[in-house]
């Protein structure tokens, strides 16, 4: 996966988010209307979710997509940019 340090962020973000609930992966895939299957691979950084579930997931957490997304990056590594 190009982006996979940013889905690893976004896959600890959600589970957070489920976690502050005090949801299990199958209560927040029940309200969100998605599988099981899909939250575990979102927060494990195994898919890279679509809009439509982005939505879903923040209709089913009672918040705004924009803080759905809204997470703490990847940190790059010291020196990255000297190689460009």
């Amino acid at each position: 996966m190009k982006n996979e340090v940013v889905l690893l962020a976004f896959g600890q973000h959600l589970r957070r988010l489920r976690e502050r609930r005090g949801w299990s992966q199958q209560a927040l895939a029940d309200v969100a209307d998605v599988s099981k299957p899909t939250i575990y691979r979102i927060e494990t950084a195994r898919y890279s979710v679509t809009l439509d579930i982005l939505v879903s997931l923040a209709q089913a957490l009672e918040i705004p997509l924009a803080e759905l997304v809204s997470f703490a990056g990847p940190v790059p590594h010291p020196g990255a940019e000297a190689g460009r």
